[in-house]
C-alpha cells in the first residue's frame, strides 16, 4: 500500500464552518469558528477500491448514506485551531482504519487451572451446604 498524507487529501475534503458552542464567551455567537470535514469517499482519487472498501467496513458508523465521513471539531476558540484539530482527527481515524486487526488466538485454560477452579467450586458448595438449615 502507498503512503498517503493527510495533505494528499485536502483538495478531496469539503470544509464547513458553522457557529460554535465552545468556549469563547461572546465572541463565539459572532464568528464561525465551527469547523466540519466532508469526505466522500466514493469519489476519492487517492483510494484503490480495495481500500475505499476497507475503510468502508472499519467506519461503517461513521459513514452517512451518501458515502460521506463526516468529522466536526469546536473545541478550540479559532477556526484555523479547529480546523488543524478536524485534519488530526481525519488522519488519526484513516490510519485505525488501514490498521491491521490482530488474529485472536483461542487459548485454553491450563490442567491446573481448571483443578484450582472445581476445588474453589466444591469448597464453595460445602459452605453453602453448612449454611442450611437441619431438619
Amino acid at each position: 500500500m502507498k503512503k498517503i498524507t493527510i495533505s494528499d487529501f485536502k483538495r478531496e475534503v469539503e470544509v464547513i464552518t458553522s457557529r460554535s458552542g465552545g468556549p469563547g464567551g461572546q465572541h463565539v455567537n459572532k464568528v464561525e469558528t465551527k469547523v466540519m470535514l466532508r469526505w466522500n469517499i466514493g469519489e476519492s482519487a487517492m483510494l484503490s477500491n480495495t481500500e475505499k472498501d476497507l475503510i468502508r467496513t472499519a467506519l461503517k458508523a461513521k459513514i452517512t448514506k451518501n458515502d460521506e465521513l463526516i468529522i466536526s471539531a469546536e473545541s478550540k476558540r479559532s477556526q484555523i485551531g479547529n480546523k488543524e484539530l478536524a485534519f488530526k482527527k481525519l488522519d488519526r481515524i484513516l490510519v485505525n482504519a488501514f490498521k491491521k486487526k490482530k488474529k485472536r488466538l483461542p487459548t485454553k485454560p491450563t490442567k491446573t487451572a481448571s483443578k484450582k477452579r472445581l476445588n474453589e467450586k466444591r469448597i464453595q458448595g460445602e459452605k453453602k451446604e453448612l449454611r442450611k438449615r437441619i431438619l
